[in-house]
Parts: C-alpha cells; structure tokens; sequence
C-alpha cells in the first residue's frame, strides 16, 4: 500500500497559497486492506475510506470509463493493479496532477509543475472531454487564478468549445451548475468564470439571460461601458473588490437581465427594466435551484437598485416606501447587502471604478432615523387598527423630512 497526497493541497503549495483540504490516493490496497486499517467507507461511485483519526478522503486509485452521454454514465475501476499515473491521467488539469509521496518527494508524470510555473491551465489528457463538468470546473479555476497570471491554454479552450459544440454541457444538472457557479463567485476574479463560458459558447448554454446582455447598448452618459454585458461583469469585479458576501455578488449578476427585453426602438435607454427583470431572475433562479436567500436579494436589487442610485433626489415618504417594499426594518442585514450590490453596480463602470457612493450612507441612516419612530408611540396615543400603519409611516416621513432638511445631500449616481 502506497499512499500520495494529490490534487489541490499539492498544487497550492507550489503555488504559495495557504494549504487547503487534503485529498489522498491510495495505491496497491484493496477495500479490505483499507478496513484492516480501521478506514470507513464513504463512497458510493467508487471507494472513498475517512481516515479513522483524520477524517481526510482516502480513495482507492482509480481509472473510470465512460459509458453514456452527459456526466452520470461513468464505470469506474479500482484495483491495487491501478497505478499513480493511471490514477493522474484522468485528472482534469496537470495543475491538479500532481501527487506528493510519503518522504515529500513530487511525482508529476504530465507536467503541472512546468504550467503553473508557465501560469497555463491545461487539459491532462483527451479524457477531459468525457465530463462536461470539467468546463465549469476550469472556468472556476480560472476565476481563482486569474488574479496570479494564469491562462487556458489554447487546446484546452477547443477542446472546450468541441464538448459544448457536441451538447455535452446541455446534461449538465442544475445542482452542479448552481454549485460551481457559487464556489466561482467567491473567488479573487469572478467575472473571469464567466468570461471564460463565453468564450467556449457555454454561457449561452447555461446563462442565456446573461449572454444575451453582450452587445446590448446603454447610454454613454451613465455606462462609458456601453455595452451591458460588459457592465455587468465590471459590477462583478468591483463587488469582489468590496469583498463582498457571495449572496450580493450573485444579486450583482442579475441586477440588469432586464436590459436584454429592452425594446430595440428606445435603446440605449433601458425606461423599465426593473420590472423586466424580475421574471427573468426568478426563472434564472428556479432553473439553476437557488437557495431562497440568494434569489431573494437578487429580486430585491433588480427591482430597487435604481431608486437606491436616485436616494438622494427622492422625498422622504419615497424613501420610507423604499425601506417597505425592500424590507429594510424586517431583515436590515439584508439590506445592507441590498446596497452593496448597488455600490457595485455605480462603480462597475469604465473609469468611474473609485467614484464614491454617498447613497449607501444616506439610506442607512435614513433607517436609524425611520427606525426611532415606533409602533409603540402609534399605539400610545390611542391608535389601532388599519390606522396604526397609516400612522406610523406618517411619523416616519416627518421624521425623515425634518432629517432631510437639516442635511445637503450630494450628487447622485442615477442610470437608465
């Protein structure tokens, strides 16, 4: 039995970023030997043991074939007669191919130590075209690497662009997308996912309500940009800049799907395309089974984050409607993820990448002022019933009003 750290853990040491899970090959061993060692089996596909003190993946090495389009027709072979290289061969990329002995020595039969030295992403072997998975699993990486000088290389790019050419991206299953389309959001870079989906043709396949934003216009005035795909991933990049939670970065990506139903005939206006929006997010959210709270603040930011961009124009009982229809006094932690997505939106655009966005500060105050109205002074003095609303959003506008005016509200970042 023969036992080689692989994959990531390995790959990120080279790299010089700080260690990660640790994933191990077990080669020469059988299950048996593996539960002689007192390892528990855990997989279900092929045999994956948990160290017994550890709890760390232990797989038996492995060669897999495939049987049937899309990514769930795979056999999978494991015996102790399977070897390290076979094992690395059908890894996805020679980064990621890399295995460390017990002494700490490197075995690297394909050459990942030359690409991440030549900063390249590329394919280990022509298997890469058997899973359609590993189209959005580079696209991750390159996410994650972008920032360090990484590329695809060019035959793995064609080599993409072939598999979603022959529709094996169209069996990919919701659940996976959603998941490599999250952990990408939270990389360094991740408007580079995406770029790199288009580039194969995948985005279309997959993101249709984003593709089609790529060669929309928008007025130069407020979007130098122009073009609203563009934008969007400008948004993107700036949203990570902020380090901003994964939640806003994904209400960040659907802000603007609404100015792809644009009519051609006002373009490069967009009049309306909040309202537009929100059934292409709800249906980009089902299809891809977002969780509730994601899918819930991209509504919220399609829907208001032009009304957030003109705060400092509107009247006090507009704000306090604005705080209502984003239920800013239920859930003001949500919220305040609602206005970060439109810092990013503001600054996702060509040279206005530093503009400051007095909004933000503006609305959150406007809370803690609206907020020392409460629902106990109403009922003091006699109130109830339907008037108790009426009522209470009344003194909130008073108070706002009398907060307004003892300020000088700056300019304002407000868009088509």
């Amino acid at each position: 039995m023969q036992i080689y750290l692989v994959g990531g853990a390995v790959r990120d040491r080279l790299l010089g970023l700080p260690p990660g899970e640790r994933d191990w090959v077990v080669v020469g061993a059988t299950p048996g030997d593996m539960a002689a060692n007192g390892f528990k089996p855990v997989g279900r596909d092929f045999p994956v043991f948990l160290h017994p003190e550890t709890k760390e993946e232990y797989a038996l090495a492995r060669t897999e074939r495939k049987t049937a389009p899309g990514y769930h027709g795979f056999v999978f072979h494991a015996d102790p007669g399977v070897t390290l290289e076979d094992d690395l061969r059908r890894r996805d990329l020679t980064v990621n191919a890399i295995a460390e002995d017990s002494a700490g020595a490197l075995l690297d039969p394909y050459g990942g130590q030359r690409d991440i030295g030549s900063r390249v992403l590329r394919h280990v072997s022509p298997a890469f075209a058997e899973d359609p998975v590993r189209i959005l699993r580079v696209a991750r990486f390159y996410s994650r690497f972008k920032p360090l000088g990484f590329h695809v290389a060019e035959e793995t790019l064609a080599l993409m662009r072939a598999m979603v050419a022959d529709g094996e991206v169209d069996a990919l299953q919701p659940e996976r997308v959603w998941q490599e389309t999250r952990r990408s959001l939270a990389q360094a870079d991740p408007a580079a996912y995406f770029e790199l989906l288009r580039d194969c043709g995948a985005l279309a396949r997959l993101f249709p309500e984003l593709d089609a934003l790529f060669g929309v216009p928008q007025t130069a005035k407020h979007h130098p940009e122009i073009d609203t795909g563009v934008h969007v991933l400008m948004a993107l990049t700036q949203a990570a800049h902020m380090q901003s939670p994964v939640e806003v970065i994904f209400a960040v990506l659907c802000h603007d799907f609404g100015k792809a139903l644009t009519p051609p005939a006002v373009l490069p206006h967009h009049y309306g395309h909040e309202a537009r929006g929100v059934a292409l997010v709800r249906q980009f959210c089902e299809r891809l089974r977002v969780p509730t709270d994601y899918r819930e603040l991209a509504l919220v930011a399609t829907q208001y984050h032009l009304l957030v961009h003109q705060a400092l124009q509107l009247r006090p009982s507009t704000v306090v409607e604005l705080l209502e229809r984003t239920r800013a006094f239920q859930q003001p932690a949500r919220f305040d993820q609602f206005l970060q997505a439109c810092a990013a939106d503001a600054r996702g655009r060509l040279g206005l990448e530093s503009r400051e966005y007095p909004q933000a500060a503006y609305l959150r105050e406007a809370l803690d002022i609206a907020n020392t109205v409460s629902t106990d002074d109403i009922l003091s003095a006699g109130i109830s019933g339907k008037a108790v609303g009426e009522a209470l959003k009344k003194k909130r506008c008073e108070a706002l009003a009398a907060w307004h005016n003892r300020r000088k509200p700056g300019s304002t970042a407000d868009e088509d």
